[in-house]
């Protein structure tokens, strides 16, 4: 069974760091399109960042430069570190996996993957 698990998550002050973590079991993470999506209260679930292949990714324009999504397929672990955070990133992280390949102008399509996490909360505040 494929699963995921989140965990990193906390308070920050507008300006700081986190790194979030997602733990895959019971697949080939090297050979699935991995990807952390955000919901805020009251909005839609947000595509942030995507990789896939031999490492290439997409991110989010409102997380470029800001925040790195990498993987570490021996370990079997997705990571996103998150720099200067603002208010506005405040929201339940998720990571997701799906089986490749997957068109590219869908990757941020919460429709797109097939396993996800239970999230994780982040919040920011100014």
């Amino acid at each position: 069974q494929v699963q995921l698990v989140e965990s990193g998550g906390g308070s920050v002050e507008a300006g700081g760091s986190l790194t979030l973590s997602c733990a895959a079991s019971g697949y080939s993470s090297s050979r699935y399109y991995m990807a952390w999506f955000r919901q805020a209260p009251g909005k839609e679930r947000e595509g942030i960042a995507t990789i896939y292949q031999a490492s290439g990714t997409v991110y989010a324009d409102s997380v470029k430069g800001r925040f790195t999504i990498s993987q570490d397929n021996t370990e079997n672990t997705l990571l996103l570190q998150m720099t200067s955070l603002k208010p506005e990133d405040t929201a339940i992280y998720y990571c997701a996996a799906a089986p490749g390949p997957r068109t590219m102008s869908r990757l941020f399509r919460a429709d797109t993957y097939n396993y996800w996490g239970q999230g994780t909360q982040v919040t920011v505040s100014s």
